[in-house]
């Protein structure tokens, strides 16, 4: 059988080094072209996947969410009260007595920046802040890196469970076990006196108060405050670890140029936080110590806000003092963030 052969140009040869010719689209088919899309529905149709995707991380949070807005937002349109002379007995209703209540501008505002003990309260309150943040913040830092440098994980484990008990205990429980030690009639006191020297009282000692108070919440709150520094420790990968035991570095300077690097985010952002909380202080704490040392050594933002507010009935002045410490708050906050994002941090919030 004959085959009758066609000729072929160089382009159509296989052995030709030419490029193929470009062709153009078979006649009689139209070309298609890619839907346009809007930006409207592609964001639309980006929600609804993430939705499908996320949906079921969003329900399970949706209960937390609904109780901070309940309990943490909600309670925020109270402030209103701040500017008025609130009168709870007005009406059987709450809300209806906060529409019948007059107005009286700052007038709270100007009483609370005229009353001296209201100065005196801040000094204690920072004085206090200033302390714990110097002898009780690095407090968990230090724990976690001794427990993180324990190689027995039994070990380990058991000085954990010890270090966190006492974040369960109740302040009534805390003060309770550190006047049967230092008290008047402590332990260490009747000790002293059995061997014919004077006991003494640090319970009740207005100048070491602020010294006690901060080795209280060493003791309850330090144990449970390291619970971050190890699962961020649990991050480093051990490869650092073992390049730096390598490079000749030592047990310190293994923890000086890795760990401790490893450990700055999780330190500035905790840091930036209890700046915010500088106003809180321990109002419990404070408050059941109270009687002992005196109102000049124990008096704070929070248990003036009680004394002089609550406990009198006067809601008004308590919610201008609150709303007060609030404002401060959210000032030292963002100042404090301001000063993680200049040292390079992110903070709370990126910049």
């Amino acid at each position: 059988m004959s085959h009758s052969t066609v000729p072929r140009s160089p382009a159509d040869r296989p052995d030709s080094g030419a490029a193929p010719a470009e062709t153009g689209p078979e006649p009689g088919l139209a070309t298609k072209r890619a839907p346009a899309t809007t930006p409207g529905r592609r964001s639309g149709r980006t929600l609804r996947t993430r939705w499908r995707r996320d949906r079921t991380l969003v329900l399970m949070t949706l209960p937390a969410l609904l109780l901070v807005l309940v309990f943490n937002y909600v309670p925020i349109l109270g402030n209103v009260v701040a500017f008025q002379d609130y009168d709870p007995y007005l009406s059987e209703n709450g809300f209806v007595a906060v529409l019948e209540s007059p107005w009286i501008g700052f007038e709270q505002f100007e009483r609370i920046f005229a009353d001296s003990a209201f100065w005196h309260a801040v000094r204690n309150t920072f004085v206090l802040f200033l302390l714990q943040l110097v002898l009780f913040f690095p407090v968990p830092v230090l724990l976690a890196l001794l427990i993180n440098s324990v190689v027995r994980p039994r070990v380990r484990a058991v000085a954990q469970a010890i270090m966190y008990l006492p974040h369960f205990f109740s302040w009534v429980l805390v003060v309770t076990v550190f006047l049967q030690i230092f008290g008047g009639a402590g332990i260490i006191a009747q000790t002293l006196r059995q061997h014919g020297y004077e006991g003494f009282d640090l319970m009740t000692d207005p100048e070491i108060f602020k010294y006690l108070v901060t080795l209280q919440a060493v003791w309850k709150d330090a144990g449970w405050g390291i619970i971050v520094f190890l699962a961020a420790l649990s991050a480093v990968p051990g490869e650092l670890y073992e390049a730096a035991a390598m490079d000749g570095a030592g047990r310190l300077r293994r923890m000086w140029h890795v760990t401790l690097p490893a450990l700055r985010p999780v330190i500035a952002l905790l840091l930036v936080l209890r700046v915010g909380d500088a106003l809180t202080v321990g109002f419990e704490q404070l408050l059941l110590q109270r009687q002992a040392v005196g109102v000049e050594a124990s008096e704070v933002l929070d248990t003036y806000v009680w004394w002089n507010g609550i406990r009198n009935q006067d809601f008004g002045y308590a919610a201008a003092a609150g709303l007060i410490k609030g404002l401060v708050g959210l000032a030292l906050v963002l100042g404090a963030n301001k000063v993680a994002h200049l040292m390079g941090e992110q903070g709370v919030y990126h910049k």
